[in-house]
């Protein structure tokens, strides 16, 4: 199996000014042809401590992967390390130089001599022509090894990627086949999905490892498997996934790249249903998620963001005298809350939540992250209290994931 390393240059990724999103993207696309990433650098806009950083992974990989520091100003110095990490000088790419130039003439600009600098690349790389932006990749092989510099800019690196560096390694390197299969759970903690799989996961075969992904309110089970053949590597993930999938039943929503908002938008669609929401902890999150799936015009009609007492009363015809007994944050609340929806914008379901996302707000009874749910449906109310911790942005994203899947459960007549 072929190592690989990542390199990823700029200080604005070491004070937290930019997230490094291009090393995992990168991770995920070289394990899919069979290269495991063993380690990922992040190093400041200095020379010499990306000389350092490259002379370390050459001699731990096989395959180094750098981003960052190709663009036109003078804190972009990439290249001229580059050059001196491996004894040459920069010459001008004509073939660079014209992609340059189409895109200045396409926003109707010149080329300035800035940006003309940029067709400077090191003497003795193989260029990696950029047609989503100005700045050129570069393959290096030296020592029996492969290094591969790319611009910083996500679409631009994986533009490169996609359409140049993974055809040309899979073409290049004879990669044994490495294949995953994710499994998505809900309602299930990590520990206790661990307790509840152990005998299955100790009896995998020798060349699958199975990892635990948890995220608020949600465990990923990713199984990775290598072998020389790749059908049957296949049939035997499937077999794996089926026995996890009869274990944990009460628990897997879904698979892979899938999300419970997506999940819920199919069953919706496929059923000819429609679905409403009243929030109030989580301001509106829910139907954030249900409507950043395209088309879910077809079967989400709308929100109310209950958040202050008055609009409960006002807007959900929730009696005060139940508000002042039971509180907002309650099964009587949020059961009003659901129904009522449900019958103003004339939908088959509605989820409704209310809760104390905190810091504050919380007593003894009802402590920080108490949280109550509801889900209308065109025959019952079901509702359920959930206690989430503390932290306020967990309890929103945690209530909106529990909402989901209790919804999902729901519609398939599971709950």
């Amino acid at each position: 199996m072929k190592i690989a390393e990542i390199i990823t240059i700029g200080d604005e990724l070491l004070i937290g000014q930019v997230v490094d999103t291009n090393s995992a993207w990168m991770g995920k696309q070289l394990n899919a042809i069979g290269i495991k990433v063993k380690q990922i650098t992040s190093v400041s806009d200095d020379a010499n401590h990306i000389l350092t950083a490259l002379k370390e992974a050459e001699g731990r990989a096989d395959l180094i992967f750098i981003t960052g520091g190709l663009g036109p100003t003078k804190d972009d110095i990439t290249k001229t390390t580059l050059c001196t990490y491996f004894n040459t000088t920069l010459r001008f790419d004509q073939a660079s130089f014209d992609v340059i130039s189409e895109i200045f003439k396409a926003r109707g600009k010149e080329v300035s001599d800035l940006n003309r600098k940029q067709a400077e690349v090191p003497s003795n790389c193989e260029v990696l022509l950029n047609k989503w932006g100005t700045a050129p990749g570069m393959w290096f092989n030296s020592n029996a090894k492969i290094f591969v510099s790319m611009p910083g800019v996500p679409h631009e690196m994986k533009g490169i990627m996609e359409n140049v560096v993974l055809p040309k390694l899979a073409a290049k390197l004879n990669l044994p086949p490495i294949l995953h299969r994710t499994i998505l759970t809900q309602g299930i903690g990590e520990s206790n999905l661990s307790e509840l799989i152990a005998e299955w996961e100790d009896q995998l075969p020798h060349n699958m490892k199975l990892a635990y992904l948890p995220s608020p309110g949600m465990v990923r089970l990713r199984i990775t498997a290598h072998g020389p053949d790749q059908q049957l590597l296949s049939k035997a993930l499937d077999i794996e996934v089926e026995k996890l999938r009869i274990l944990a039943f009460e628990y897997i929503y879904g698979y892979e790249d899938e999300t419970l908002e997506s999940i819920v938008g199919q069953l919706l669609r496929k059923g000819g249903k429609t679905l409403s929401t009243a929030e109030s902890c989580t301001g509106g999150y829910i139907a954030h998620k249900i409507t950043s799936v395209p088309g879910s015009s077809d079967y989400y009609i709308g929100s109310v963001i209950a958040y202050a007492y008055r609009i409960k009363e006002d807007f959900l015809n929730i009696d005060p005298k139940l508000l002042n007994t039971h509180g907002a944050v309650s099964e009587q609340a949020v059961s009003l809350m659901a129904t009522d929806i449900q019958q103003k914008f004339s939908t088959d379901y509605s989820i409704a939540c209310s809760g104390i996302a905190g810091p504050g707000g919380g007593t003894a009874e009802k402590p920080v992250g108490t949280v109550w749910i509801a889900i209308a449906t065109p025959e019952k109310v079901i509702t359920k209290k959930l206690q989430l911790g503390r932290v306020r942005e967990r309890v929103i994203l945690e209530t909106s994931q529990h909402a989901l899947n209790m919804l999902r459960k729901a519609i398939i007549g599971v709950i």
